[in-house]
């Protein structure tokens, strides 16, 4: 046996246990700010309805725009996990499974690394990945299945490193992968990729059979993403959110990075290029296109930025190894190191989890419940509210016109919306407010459509501070000052 074959469970049980641990009382320490997403508090209401009604969502019941009209959720098994986190220990309790989740998709990712790499190397990746990825650490979805998705690749690369073909002991990641959120599409895709990148590593006479191997595959993993209750339906789900066009332009999520302001994103590319420069990395055809893949991913939209952070390493591990790597030193005690070290990682961890649930000191930004408290002692039922409030009103029994269900609202509802509340088309407002017989509203206090109801006769300001104003319908209210029409500037 070699010294890297008997060192590898002490060293699983070393740098990624240690990484582990370091990451999930990070993630605790940062406290709300991973509840600082609106749709936190309508992701949880979902599995509320989920765990009352032992069924999933087929239709709308939240909004008044688009009650009853067929909406599923490809995110219910995470919702329900949240919302049972949120029965057991308050807003602890979703912190927590979050910070779990997310601490545990690195641990997997240094187990990797580590088993390629150098110790510094892999370090280096890890404090790379954490800097990008760092601002998606959100009590939503995504988290959860941060650690399915790194398994999942995980395994494809390993076996592509190979030459060969997937096990099917991976399939159940699938599964679980296509309840717990909708990017599970991004993973059938990288099946093909990856088999393309596997077949460029055996001779020519095994291709056909190696692709033809990895076909078969696909074909099941496609049938184990279908092991949902909603079936293949959860495939097209995906399909109407990339069919919402410019309305993904108004989502801050879905907007390509910025870099108007230097960040630790731009920071990691540049320092990565460099490198790369530096040393003269060569890498394989397949993954250059994997890299320039998820490069592209993270650029056009923000929200990809974690998907880089965690599968990049892992696509150019090999290549790295093939420069980097260095023969791993066998511990004379190996056997009882990892017992310790098991024994010690679990003391913080239980420690630092009895103490987050203990103090209860976690809870969402609540800025705008004094508004909602006005509009709700009012009887109101049909509040034309800006995106960002839509997870709140809903949190709070109140129904909505739009929030963060993009699939659900569709391109034109989301575009209509947006010209009424910016004043770009001024008569869109108007007629929003007639046709969906808007009662109250809800909107920034820098909204265009807010300043213009500040003189509109028949509405009348009951709540605003620095950051919001409600109004609602009364016939008597009337405002002698002629509005200032200003659109907000494309």
């Amino acid at each position: 046996m070699t010294a890297q074959a008997s060192d590898a469970p002490a060293r699983w049980l070393s740098l990624p246990l240690v990484t582990g641990v370091c990451v999930y009382g990070g993630l605790l320490a940062l406290g709300n700010r991973m509840l600082a997403d609106p749709d936190t508090f309508w992701q949880i209401k979902v599995g509320q309805w989920i765990l009352d009604s032992a069924a999933v969502p087929q239709a709308d019941i939240f909004s008044f725009t688009m009650q009853g009209q067929p909406w599923i959720s490809t995110q219910w098994l995470a919702q329900a996990c949240y919302a049972l986190a949120f029965s057991v220990a308050g807003w602890a309790g979703p912190v927590i499974l979050t910070a779990a989740s997310i601490a545990a998709a690195f641990a997997l990712l240094a187990r990797f690394l580590e088993r390629r790499l150098d110790t510094f190397v892999v370090l280096i990746l890890l404090l790379a990945a954490l800097a990008i990825a760092s601002p998606h650490f959100l009590v939503r979805p995504h988290a959860l299945a941060m650690p399915v998705m790194v398994a999942w690749v995980m395994g494809l690369i390993a076996t592509a490193d190979r030459g060969g073909v997937p096990s099917f002991w991976l399939l159940p990641l699938m599964t679980l992968w296509a309840n717990l959120h909708g990017s599970f599409v991004f993973g059938l895709v990288l099946i093909g990729a990856i088999a393309l990148d596997a077949m460029m590593r055996v001779e020519r006479p095994a291709r056909v059979q190696l692709l033809l191997r990895w076909f078969v595959f696909s074909l099941v993993a496609l049938a184990a993403s279908c092991i949902t209750p909603y079936g293949w339906n959860s495939l097209l789900a995906a399909r109407n959110i990339l069919n919402l066009g410019a309305a993904l332009s108004m989502i801050t999520e879905w907007r390509p990075a910025d870099f108007t302001r230097f960040g630790a994103f731009e920071g990691v590319l540049l320092l990565g290029l460099g490198a790369i420069l530096l040393k003269g990395l060569k890498l394989p055809l397949m993954r250059i296109v994997l890299a320039l893949g998820l490069l592209h991913m993270a650029l056009a939209s923000a929200r990809n930025a974690t998907v880089l952070a965690l599968l990049l390493p892992i696509v150019l591990a090999a290549p790295l190894a093939a420069r980097f790597a260095q023969p791993a030193i066998l511990p004379a005690n190996a056997t009882r190191l990892r017992s310790m070290v098991a024994i010690a990682a679990l003391v913080p961890v239980i420690a630092i989890t009895g103490f987050a649930m203990a103090t209860g000191r976690y809870a969402p930004p609540s800025g705008i419940a004094p508004a909602v408290a006005a509009l709700k002692e009012r009887g109101v039922s049909r509040v034309l509210n800006d995106y960002d409030f839509g997870g709140y009103l809903i949190w709070s029994g109140v129904p909505v016109a739009i929030d963060g269900r993009t699939e659900l609202y569709g391109e034109r509802f989301m575009v209509d919306v947006d010209r009424a509340m910016t004043l770009k088309r001024p008569d869109a407002l108007f007629d929003m407010l007639k046709s969906y017989r808007i009662d109250a509203t809800l909107l920034w206090r820098r909204t265009p459509a807010a300043q213009l109801l500040d003189h509109v006769d028949g509405w009348k300001k009951v709540f605003a501070d620095d950051n919001v104003v409600a109004h609602v319908r009364d016939p008597s209210a009337r405002h002698p000052a002629e509005p200032e029409i200003k659109p907000a500037s494309n």
